[in-house]
């Protein structure tokens, strides 16, 4: 395959920090993807909800999904502007690497949990993830990705700076203090074009998960931007096509739309910039990979609407009620009664000296939990279901 001067070349890595011998029929960058897809961690997601509680549903998204539809469009996207393919896929697998059960509910119960002990963040969680949770390996912890690899998870969604009176999350600092990720630049590439993967994914398929859910219907999709058109594309096109095709059909011209529209934005900029490197995509002073400013603000009308109508819709909200207490129960327990925790977490517990380190270790424990292993674990150790809301 023909690079593009600014892409990441295999041949060029900043390497492992744990020297290795080179594969004699894989490029680094593919030997990072298939590690993550190996990953303990990565099989976990299957059980991990996007949107919906996992077992609420089969055909609903599940992190697992949803991070193989981040890289199809991550590859897709990246092979047309001459990107490094594999290396924008790995980035795209190992995103929501460090997502705990229950979503953002349950990020969002563990951060509060965690205050007190450096905080906790899913992007950092997934770094230290590869770099030092995954054990497997006989020489080293994590997975040894390279540098690029590395990178691309730490700031995948742009340069990673404390705000005033803030810190960055501890997972962060300890790997960029073990190698340094430059985290006050740009990422590559293949980097952002796995953010925007990412976005244009949930994006599309939070459409399509809403309307099996019968929490909006396609009624409502014809008011809003990029949807309404689209829909009415297919009926001009069909018309009187059967419900689930005309759906179909209509979302993947809004899917359509998104990929192209990042494509002919990154093929202006990169025109108008003519980066010769990709020490230049990361000198510069914003992202090369975006939407433009009117199909960004269409979405943001989109996302607006699915905020209100899907993401804090009552069902989901009592949902949320539920799950929220799952994990506010079993951290407290873990942190009163360490020795409830798994044999293989004994010898992490015995050299936590500190409250602080245990409660990093008690996160990792409970982030890397499934939904239906959190809500189980919930019931063994409580003998009752979590609290339900009035």
């Amino acid at each position: 395959m023909m690079f593009a001067p600014y892409a990441c070349l295999p041949d060029a890595s900043r390497g492992r920090l744990h020297e290795e011998r080179m594969s004699s029929f894989r490029s680094p960058f593919q030997r990072d993807r298939d590690r993550i897809i190996h990953s303990s961690a990565f099989r976990r997601l299957k059980h991990k909800t996007q949107v919906f509680v996992e077992h609420e549903g089969d055909y609903y998204r599940t992190r697992l999904t949803h991070s193989i539809e981040v890289a199809q469009v991550a590859r897709t996207i990246s092979g047309v502007l001459g990107l490094n393919t594999d290396l924008a896929e790995a980035i795209a697998l190992a995103h929501d690497l460090g997502h705990t059960p229950f979503g953002h509910t349950g990020e969002d119960a563990l951060a509060e949990l965690m205050a007190p002990f450096g905080g906790f963040d899913h992007n950092a969680q997934a770094l230290r993830i590869v770099t030092q949770l995954e054990r497997h390996y006989a020489d080293f912890d994590g997975l040894n990705l390279t540098w690029e690899a590395l990178e691309g998870i730490a700031k995948h969604n742009g340069p990673v700076v404390a705000g005033l009176g803030e810190a960055l999350p501890y997972a962060l600092v300890e790997a960029n203090a073990e190698w340094d990720l430059e985290l006050h630049t740009y990422a590559s590439a293949e980097a952002q074009v796995a953010a925007i993967a990412d976005d244009i994914a949930y994006s599309h398929h939070d459409l399509h998960d809403g309307l099996r859910s019968g929490l909006f219907d396609e009624a409502d999709l014809m008011e809003l931007p990029v949807t309404g058109p689209a829909f009415a594309e297919v009926d001009a096109l069909y018309p009187g096509l059967e419900k689930m095709r005309r759906r179909h059909e209509a979302l993947r011209r809004v899917f359509g739309r998104m990929v192209e529209d990042v494509i002919a934005v990154a093929n202006i900029r990169l025109d108008a910039a003519k980066p010769q490197s990709v020490h230049d995509i990361r000198a510069m002073e914003g992202t090369v990979i975006r939407f433009s400013k009117p199909l960004y603000q269409e979405l943001k009308a989109i996302r607006s609407f699915l905020f209100t109508r899907m993401y804090r819709a009552p069902s989901v909200m009592k949902e949320r009620t539920r799950v929220t207490a799952v994990v506010r129960d079993l951290f407290p327990l873990f942190m009163a009664q360490p020795e409830l925790l798994p044999t293989e977490w004994a010898e992490d517990v015995a050299r936590a000296d500190t409250h602080m380190l245990l409660a990093r270790i008690v996160a990792d424990y409970v982030a890397g939990m499934t939904d239906r292993f959190a809500i189980q674990e919930h019931a063994r150790l409580f003998d009752a279901a979590p609290s339900q809301p009035e």
